[in-house]
């Protein structure tokens, strides 16, 4: 069988802060076992993918030549990341595409010609491997591009929900909520009887979710904004968000107007309420330190959140039921809009690295490998 060449993204980081993004050709691997070889068609340009692809680089100053970007990474980032130095590591999380070859265990065999899904890494990519037991099969009728973004941003807003559940709160605060990821989870809210409390950055997104039906939008640039997220946790008891900014002092905001809220013609306690206030920090569209104002209590946890962990610790049974409402649900609730769509080499010329590593609300790019 004549070997089959592909074309691939990586991302290099060298020790004198040196980070390549280029295009490369590989070697196609044929599967084994339970391996599938997809020819991708379509994977979305996610946050979590930037992470990798750029990080903190300046890509504003970076050089840009056809199938490369070179740019300079910070030098605390550089430390940080030294376990990756000189590694050159493909990008891509999660895409869709046609299964062209197999392994032959029978699980692999039996996607041989079917449209899959799947979340293997390394999918800005002509073709990609995945295990057979970790794709799902699209229906007949889903194109690729409706199937590319099915892991990362649908099982993310449904485990929002799960965590909630697990840790016995009844309401949420999602910020930067105009996204994909956040009008799912208003649509997941509304349907699921969850009041949800969405925090956004102007006007226009505010109209994006009053649009799709949801009930509280508070807007961060008004001079209202304390009084009027005051009001919104007020009705809805919210007493955990989900922050995918990072920087900056907003989670503080949250916090103690969750403890403003639950004081609220109770007792005087130096030690402040008993209401539990947790916030977890998913994203990082602000690269500077998070600030706490501790003036919310002692009743309160600020943490980290990924998917993946989470997703262990709810369970299979839990994330089975996740997975097969997202398929269910995968051209109504958990649909994705894209702004723009470029090839491999495309994605990394200027003007669209700088377009979608601004990380805009409503701005989100989707790779079509194969043309």
């Amino acid at each position: 069988m004549t070997q089959l060449r592909g074309q691939r993204i990586v991302s290099q980081l060298d020790a004198d802060g040196t980070l390549a993004v280029s295009l490369q050709d590989f070697d196609v691997p044929e599967p084994t076992g339970s391996e599938v070889l997809i020819r991708v068609e379509a994977t979305p340009i996610n946050p979590s993918d930037l992470g990798l692809l750029f990080g903190p680089a300046d890509v504003v100053g970076a050089e840009f030549s056809p199938g490369r970007v070179v740019a300079r990474m910070p030098e605390p980032a550089v430390r940080a990341m030294s376990a990756r130095h000189g590694m050159a590591m493909p990008v891509g999380n999660e895409g869709a595409g046609t299964v062209i070859a197999a392994g032959e265990a029978p699980e692999a065999q039996a996607l041989l010609g079917k449209r899959v899904t799947c979340f293997p890494g390394g999918m800005y990519a002509t073709h990609a491997i995945a295990d057979a037991r970790m794709c799902l099969e699209l229906a007949g009728g889903i194109t690729a591009e409706q199937g590319a973004s099915t892991f990362v941003n649908p099982l993310t807003a449904l485990s929002f929900t799960e965590t909630m559940r697990y840790h016995g709160h009844s309401a949420l605060v999602h910020t930067a909520a105009a996204s994909n990821l956040g009008q799912m989870l208003v649509r997941i809210c509304h349907a699921d009887g969850i009041p949800l409390v969405n925090v956004v950055r102007n006007e226009a997104q505010v109209a994006i979710l009053k649009g799709i039906g949801a009930e509280h939008v508070v807007d961060s640039s008004k001079d209202t904004f304390l009084d009027d997220l005051a009001a919104a946790l007020d009705a809805t008891k919210a007493t955990m968000a989900f922050d995918a900014i990072g920087g900056g002092k907003l989670v503080s905001q949250i916090l103690t107007t969750m403890e403003q809220v639950a004081n609220k013609g109770a007792a005087y306690s130096r030690y402040g309420s008993n209401s539990p206030k947790h916030a977890f920090i998913y994203g990082a569209l602000d690269l500077s330190p998070t600030i706490l104002t501790r003036n919310f209590g002692f009743v309160w946890d600020v943490s980290g959140w990924l998917l993946t962990p989470w997703m262990s610790k709810l369970g299979p049974e839990i994330v089975d039921k996740m997975r097969r409402r997202v398929m269910a649900e995968l051209t109504t609730t958990f649909a994705s809009r894209y702004k723009a769509r470029v090839t491999l080499e495309q994605a990394l010329t200027r003007d669209a690295a700088l377009d979608y590593n601004a990380r805009r609300t409503g701005e989100k790019y989707l790779i079509t490998p194969n043309g």
